[in-house]
């Protein structure tokens, strides 16, 4: 069975996107994160959105264009901490905000692309992270319910990738992408390097071309994919 070939123009790949769609947008600050789809979405326009990302990246990169275009409605997220914008959104009710442990927000997003409708934690616990969530009682303690994360779109960026859509991730890329990859009904990634099918060893392979809907060949990498120096 020949496989196909999922290689696609950026805008087909974003036109999908609906308003009032869930987006999961990959990322570990910069290393990850799809800068180029990200713009490709703010040029497409859909608005409403609720947007699962770890972090709200800084100011003038990455998902800070989708808030500043006002196109978030929703940020699911672990900090706004490095971004001024996304502060000053949530605190004008601009944006809604739901805030999670880092490991609370990869593990719910895991438990979407494993089928698990949500996982019990500790974490959280006489804390605000208990807002408006389930507390059961585990072995005579409390738990909070975390229910599980999917999405309608992940926006992912791949080191390298083939056409079927195989892909590695580099470094911290490699903390979000692959269980979004799992999570959404639909796969859009970006890639540094695409290469012929075959190319990537098999026990290199991070997420299976059979997670991926489309990919999106990157032709150059703006200043946003640099390290940032502080």
């Amino acid at each position: 069975m020949k496989l196909p070939d999922k290689t696609t123009p950026m805008a087909q790949a974003i036109a999908t996107i609906k308003d009032g769609d869930t987006v999961m947008i990959g990322g570990f600050g910069v290393p990850g994160t799809p800068m180029t789809l990200i713009h490709a979405l703010v040029a497409h326009g859909a608005r409403g959105l609720t947007v699962i990302k770890n972090d709200a990246n800084e100011p003038g990169m990455g998902v800070d264009h989708l808030l500043q275009s006002g196109q978030v409605r929703r940020l699911i997220t672990t900090h706004l901490g490095l971004n001024a914008n996304a502060m000053a959104l949530m605190n004008a009710g601009q944006i809604e905000v739901e805030f999670n442990a880092q490991g609370i927000l990869a593990e719910r997003i895991r438990a979407g692309g494993a089928g698990i409708g949500a996982v019990l934690s500790d974490v959280g616990i006489g804390t605000e992270l208990e807002h408006g969530k389930q507390v059961v009682q585990l072995d005579g303690r409390p738990h909070l319910v975390q229910t599980a994360l999917r999405a309608d779109v992940a926006l992912l960026h791949a080191d390298c990738a083939d056409g079927f859509g195989n892909l590695t991730y580099r470094a911290t890329a490699r903390n979000f992408n692959p269980v979004m990859a799992m999570a959404a009904q639909r796969v859009v990634v970006e890639t540094e390097t695409l290469v012929a099918l075959g190319q990537i060893a098999p026990d290199a392979v991070h997420t299976p071309g059979v997670f991926v809907d489309c990919v999106v060949p990157l032709e150059t990498l703006t200043k946003e994919y640099a390290v940032v120096e502080r």
